[in-house]
């Protein structure tokens, strides 16, 4: 299935360069790690975000939130994970039981390599602001962004617990991230995905959570309200939008023609393009009136697209 240009990009919007592949220090990946860098053509002390697809993607998807982003002033910079299709890593490659360690290890290497990308795409310095950077994910990239920002997991390997906070994330936007795991996971996940128990009493870094309210699937024996977790079992500030008869996609979000769209709609996806932009702005720069403005217009639209709760 497609999913149509958003109306936002079916107007005009300030032009953005995109700069891909760009390769980051990194070890032990056996394949080298690349980045996309999106970001708008002029303007400097940019504010950057860092993304983390979901399973199978890439660098090149998530277009309609990238291209958003970097138009309305966002350095967008979004790694291939070692799970990614193009890839195309055998069934049986000794990293696989590893994909959650090395996606959070590559979050840490483009965090830590910014000056390296800054150098390798040329760009003059102090386009990009150090002191405001945000996270980002859909889906496992949700839960692999959820660490940045102070949500921990056991390492099945060994019990322990994987904390990777990081005081320089000061912001962040999780789409569809899974929930609890224990009695919440299906079969299949206890089985598949023995990372999958996330721990969100200690993520306080400022988060919007994005669900849906249709959003089903083999993860867990709850219902929809699972992909609330995050919000729900996390200290403030956070904000939750729930989107009306929302999937796992969101409307669309993982590209302007991305098969697996199984919630096809536009409005869907530039009501999520608004809403993470002026989270991100309001929570990078504060005081700044985006989040308010932006929540405002919800609520007063006749027909609104999901609904915001807050704490």
């Amino acid at each position: 299935m497609s999913s149509p240009i958003p109306e936002a990009h079916r107007h005009s919007t300030p032009p953005v360069v995109s700069i891909a592949p760009i390769t980051v220090p990194s070890t032990g990946r056996g394949i080298d790690l690349q980045v996309r860098l999106s970001a708008p053509i002029t303007g400097d002390a940019l504010p950057v975000i860092i993304f983390s697809h979901g399973n199978g993607q890439s660098l090149h998807a998530y277009g309609p939130l990238a291209d958003h982003w970097a138009a309305h002033g966002f350095v967008v910079i979004q790694p291939t994970h070692l799970d990614s299709r193009i890839l195309g890593l055998a069934g049986d490659d000794p990293r696989r039981p590893q994909f959650w360690r090395f996606r959070e290890e590559d979050m840490a290497a483009v965090l830590n390599g910014l000056d390296h990308i800054e150098s390798e795409v040329q760009i003059r310095q102090g386009r990009l602001d150090r002191s405001r950077i945000a996270v980002a994910g859909h889906s496992w990239g949700g839960q692999t962004a959820s660490t940045l920002l102070g949500a921990t997991h056991p390492d099945p390997d060994d019990g322990s617990v994987i904390n990777r906070k990081d005081t320089r994330i000061k912001a962040g936007v999780l789409l569809a991230a899974p929930g609890k795991g224990g009695d919440d996971l299906s079969e299949f996940a206890a089985r598949a995905l023995p990372f999958m128990h996330p721990d969100f009493s200690r993520m306080t870094t400022p988060t919007l959570v994005v669900v849906g309210d249709a959003d089903s699937g083999g993860l867990t024996t709850r219902g929809p309200d699972w992909w609330r977790d995050a919000y729900d079992l996390s200290p403030s500030p956070k904000a939750l939008f729930t989107a009306f008869g929302g999937e796992h996609a969101l409307g669309g979000i993982p590209g302007y023609e991305a098969r697996e769209t199984t919630d096809e709609r536009p409005q869907r996806i530039a009501v999520i393009q608004r809403l993470s932009t002026a989270f991100l702005r309001s929570s990078l720069y504060p005081g700044d009136p985006a989040w308010a403005d932006a929540v405002a217009a919800l609520a007063a639209d006749a027909a609104p697209e999901g609904s915001i709760e807050t704490k």
